[in-house]
């Protein structure tokens, strides 16, 4: 069964002995972030974390909910992750009906999807308790993660972990994004959605319609709808819609006090508001998932006018930084979760990994069946031309007998297959908007490599050599003779 909220998946991480809970009070100024921080180090991803008590909030927060495979796995109720790339793929590998039989035969998917489409109550637990008169973000215990987050005057403190729900105003369509929230003072925050996220180009319609703009921050859920609103689905896809494809259940959803935006009724906390059109203010800077502070830049300004929440809320928040750390498993959901829809436009993808250290926008390794001349190079250009992987600056292409989770094998096949001259693409393309190292914001260089097995018609001037393998015959001997050996 689906988690009802996000108590139930800690109670289950609780019954597992997947949690620790800190009873000494401790500061959301940095000291949560500190222990977090050592937590997620630890070999093992450390446990999540419940702080009992926190200075100067009646609150509690947890941290570390999805730091490692293990809770990872749990949260969206799989064995292994890419158990739900099996479903997907499930559903997509439908081909077109064309009898009526082969009609009837495609109902029982589509009466499964239907299942999952968000349903909406007029009761909530979010709204439990309603602060409309006088709504006060300061009595949260939203934490400071590094020392030089925000701007003199501000504490630098930041919704790490929140659920941004906006609405397109020419389609009504609704969109959840997970964007950081620079917290301002007790009625306003920061907005930090990048040019390319939905979010920011629904803005950007209510500036060109001179319109304020309704949005809606909700802060813990359930963690199929936590996952979720991270996803990097296609804009015309719902991500409520999605997380009840993972929940195997459908998200219920509540109208805010003040606008017409749904959030998920289970939710700890929802702040309601709004954006004026062309407001901005200077939000961050922020330690970022890059292991640097990202810059202090203008971006939109929300005006918070009702906050709900539960009358026992829990705080949820994550902290970003170098890694390893709880958003790398995130990613890593992502890499596993994905790779169908992938598969869509590349068939011939037989796995994918995005390492850690490249913090899932910034490197690539696939492995691919290998058909004609610059096939390789043909998928490096593609990926570059698909959705959020335009952002990735290293791009390696290797054949399916490579194992890319084993990157120590990959390295090896990698750096004696390639020839530097001939197998190198520099290309040039958007970036993400926390790169640093490019020379300007959003848009510099990224490279390519095409590590296959090279052809005479890619320039090899000789045959490829025979790679070596031991004869199945020896083989089988010695796994027949290995007791004798005395191993």
């Amino acid at each position: 069964m689906a988690y009802k909220d996000l108590r139930a998946f800690i109670q289950a991480l609780e019954t597992k002995g997947f949690l620790h809970r800190i009873r000494a009070e401790v500061d959301p100024l940095l000291e949560i972030s500190e222990i977090t921080d050592r937590a997620s180090k630890s070999p093992d991803g450390g446990k999540a974390l419940f702080f009992e008590k926190v200075k100067g909030s009646e609150f509690p927060v947890v941290t570390n909910l999805f730091g490692s495979f293990e809770r990872m796995c749990l949260a969206l109720e799989v064995n292994e992750l890419d158990d739900v790339a099996g479903r997907i793929e499930n559903i997509l590998n439908q081909a077109p009906p064309k009898t009526l039989f082969e009609k009837i035969g495609m109902l029982p998917k589509l009466i499964e999807l239907s299942q999952y489409l968000p349903k909406y109550v007029k009761n909530a637990p979010c709204q439990e308790v309603i602060e409309k008169d006088n709504p006060d973000l300061s009595k949260f215990p939203v934490i400071k993660c590094w020392p030089h987050d925000g701007q003199p005057g501000d504490e630098g403190r930041f919704i790490t972990l929140p659920m941004v729900f906006t609405k397109d105003p020419e389609t009504g369509r609704p969109n959840c994004g997970m964007y950081r929230i620079h917290i301002y003072d007790k009625k306003t925050t920061g907005m930090h959605w990048h040019i390319h996220k939905d979010g920011a180009r629904h803005y950007e319609k209510y500036k060109k319609l001179g319109q304020r703009m309704p949005a809606a921050i909700a802060v813990g859920s359930d963690p199929a709808v936590i996952y979720a609103s991270s996803a990097p689905l296609p804009e015309s896809i719902d991500e409520m819609l999605f997380a009840g494809f993972l929940r195997k259940s459908p998200v219920e959803m509540v109208k805010c006090i003040t606008s017409d935006i749904n959030v998920p009724a289970n939710s700890e906390m929802v702040i309601e508001g709004y954006l004026d059109p062309g407001e901005t203010r200077i939000e961050g800077p922020f330690g970022d998932h890059t292991g640097f502070y990202s810059p202090a830049e203008p971006y939109p300004v929300f005006h918070v006018t009702c906050i709900t929440h539960r009358k026992n809320m829990i705080y949820p928040s994550t902290l970003v930084g170098k890694p390893p750390m709880e958003d790398c498993y995130m990613g890593k959901a992502t890499e596993r979760i994905f790779l169908p829809l992938l598969r869509l436009d590349f068939p011939e993808i037989k796995d994918i990994n995005l390492p850690m250290e490249g913090v899932f926008h910034n490197f690539a390794i696939i492995a691919i069946k290998k058909s004609y001349p610059g096939h390789a190079k043909k998928i490096i250009h593609g990926i570059w031309g698909k959705g959020q992987m335009m952002f990735a600056k290293l791009l390696i292409v290797v054949d399916d007998d490579v194992d890319v989770q084993n990157l120590s094998y990959t390295a090896w096949r990698v750096l004696n297959n390639v020839d530097w001259k001939r197998d190198v693409v520099i290309s040039e393309g958007p970036l993400d908007a926390l790169d640093h190292a490019a020379n300007w914001p959003r848009y510099g260089a990224k490279m390519g490599i095409d590590a296959t097995r090279k052809t005479r018609e890619e320039g090899m001037m000789r045959d490829w050599p025979e790679e070596i393998y031991m004869s199945e015959e020896i083989k089988k001997l010695v796994d027949k003779r290995w007791k004798e050996y005395g191993f």
